[in-house]
């Protein structure tokens, strides 16, 4: 099964992230590596997306002491 890869305004809508935050937290490894599929094109995989935004939920959220 292929793995299901979104652009760039579908990353930026997803994650709430700005253009320069997602270049610059990329390049510092702290965000998933784009794809390049041509010329002037890149995607991102939508799993791994999902799994940076699921990694940046704070771990006591929905826990009730």
């Amino acid at each position: 099964m292929q793995a299901k890869l979104i652009r760039r305004k579908d990353v930026i809508e997803l994650t709430t992230l700005s253009r320069s935050t997602i270049d610059r937290r990329e390049a510092e490894g702290k965000f998933p590596q784009r794809l390049s599929l041509g010329k002037n094109i890149v995607a991102w995989r939508y799993q791994d997306i999902m799994d940076w935004i699921d990694a940046q939920q704070p771990k006591n959220m929905g826990v009730v002491a």
